[in-house]
């Protein structure tokens, strides 16, 4: 069937058609790779020599109270010096400042080791993004490395980024003991009562910048100093880093998004457990940002944002996202349990979802942006989901994302069609299960750029309502059972609508 530009409702009746091959057995990495749906390239794990360096030999103790931000340095620093090699951090609770890795480390943390990041926010000194970045300072993460080669966080342990020293928290997302603890703590509110902040200058830090940046000329470290608290760091980023592998540990309590990393080739992540709480702002799972060459395998993820999150900004030849595989992942909870976006404007490929389950996530599979911070999202492959007590949509893809007007960007910045507009299509998605949703499918393009070629096959939802489209063409769905008290599809200026 064929539908032009109009309003279309089209009263489906209820299928109970159970889909085959949505819990087929989940398989192992290598065949996920041979079998993916384009040529990934060879993802290099990194290999350290076999040299160990444990933290206590260069003065750590780990009983919760002493600082050991200075043995980590030291412990990291010979082991770079003697060409490379394991640091152990042993069990204990390790408190300690930010981690600066160097090349050719494993830091290693053994089951039982708790690497606890200290709550004082002076010992987290301001940095350059990049050593070419003007006018521009960052709080640097916890755990941090630029430039790097052959770089491996690994083991049973824990790594703890004291978020709570550095989120604010919406009174709405809190219940009444929640924001008595949080109150009683110490920070401030905001004048309308309705967040609060771990200090004054974490309050009033965005207006400073802002202001800040008003003023022009050379600006340097001591100008951003005021505004640190606002500038809560990432927990774990590797930025412009080759052979990058994440293996066995739990990172939990970040002050924003949890694993970062950024500008990467070569990136592993698998057996890694990431936990936000529900109400953590800002703090997403992992947040993939232009990376090229990426595996994520066997890991769960617990959020207060989206799950597993896919980024790409900027117009450098390596600001694209691209060629990835994730497979056998579970999201419990987040925005969003497969994320695209919101920034798109450095272009995305090549990437295949599957055997995931996302499990009383707001949405299930979540593509956004807008103008202003668009681009070329294309190749995309998902399959073999499970999802369960999704809130709100099982699918989304939306360009409208935080009301951004078409055409326009935050701060009423004008764009046109070719300026950062967001362009998702060739999606393919099939042998979806989905066990309740708020709404099966919600589509939602731009006038001036339809979301387009988007191919569904063999899925189920059990959805409060069915599908809507708005702005779109080019939309195949081959045995799709929506079962809804009202299965009704409705579309507006879309095109070629196929139904099997």
């Amino acid at each position: 069937m064929k539908y032009m530009p109009s309003l279309i409702r089209l009263v489906v009746p209820v299928c109970i058609t159970l889909m085959i091959g949505t819990t087929s057995r989940a398989q192992n990495l290598e065949t996920y790779i041979a079998n993916a749906p384009f040529k990934m390239p060879v993802v290099t794990v990194p290999q350290f020599p076999d040299r160990t360096f444990t933290i206590t030999d260069f003065g750590a103790i780990g009983n919760g109270k002493t600082l050991n931000t200075a043995a980590f340095a030291s412990a990291i620093d010979a082991c770079a010096k003697a060409g490379g090699g394991r640091v152990i951090v042993p069990a204990g609770t390790w408190l300690t400042g930010p981690i600066q890795f160097q090349s050719n480390i494993d830091l290693h943390v053994e089951k039982g080791a708790i690497v606890q990041f200290t709550s004082d926010r002076t010992q987290f000194p301001l940095i350059k993004p990049s050593p070419t970045s003007k006018n521009n300072y960052m709080v640097m993460p916890p755990v941090y490395g630029y430039g790097l080669e052959n770089v491996a966080i690994t083991g049973e342990g824990i790594f703890d980024g004291a978020g709570e020293a550095w989120r604010p928290l919406k009174k709405s997302k809190a219940d009444n003991g929640l924001w008595s603890k949080f109150l009683s703590s110490g920070g401030v509110l905001s004048k309308d009562g309705k967040i609060w902040w771990p200090s004054r200058e974490a309050l009033e830090g965005e207006d400073y910048i802002k202001t800040l940046k008003k003023k022009g000329g050379e600006l340097t470290e001591k100008d951003f100093l005021p505004a640190r608290d606002f500038l809560r760091p990432k927990m774990i980023v590797f930025d412009n880093c080759k052979n990058v592998l994440y293996d066995g540990v739990t990172f939990r309590n970040s002050p924003m998004f949890v694993v970062n990393p950024q500008h990467c080739i070569n990136l592993t992540i698998r057996n890694v457990h990431v936990f936000n709480e529900w109400w953590a702002q800002n703090g997403d799972g992992m947040d993939i940002s232009a990376c090229n060459g990426v595996v994520i395998y066997n890991t769960s993820v617990s959020a207060g944002d989206d799950g597993i999150c896919m980024k790409s900004s900027g117009k450098s030849e390596d600001a694209a996202l691209q060629n990835m595989i994730i497979a056998n992942c579970t999201v419990y909870r987040a925005h969003g349990g497969f994320v695209i976006g919101s920034n798109t404007d450095g272009g995305m490929q090549n990437i295949y979802v599957t055997h995931c389950n996302f499990i009383g996530t707001d949405i299930g599979i979540r593509v956004k942006s807008n103008a202003g911070r668009g681009g070329l999202v294309k190749n995309i492959y998902i399959d073999n989901i499970e999802m369960n007590n999704i809130v709100n949509e099982a699918i989304l893809f939306d360009t409208y994302y935080e009301d951004v007007t078409a055409g326009k960007e935050k701060g009423d910045v004008k764009t046109t069609v070719q300026d950062k507009v967001p362009e998702f299509t060739n999606f393919y998605i099939k042998n979806v299960n989905c066990q309740g949703a708020g709404a099966a499918i919600k589509i939602t393009g731009l006038p001036q750029m339809p979301v387009h070629d988007i191919y569904f096959q063999d899925m189920r939802i059990v959805a409060n309502t069915g599908f809507t489209s708005v702005d779109a063409r080019d939309i195949y769905l081959k045995n799709v059972n929506i079962i809804a008290p009202k299965p009704i599809y409705n579309t507006g200026n879309c095109k070629n609508i196929k139904i099997e």
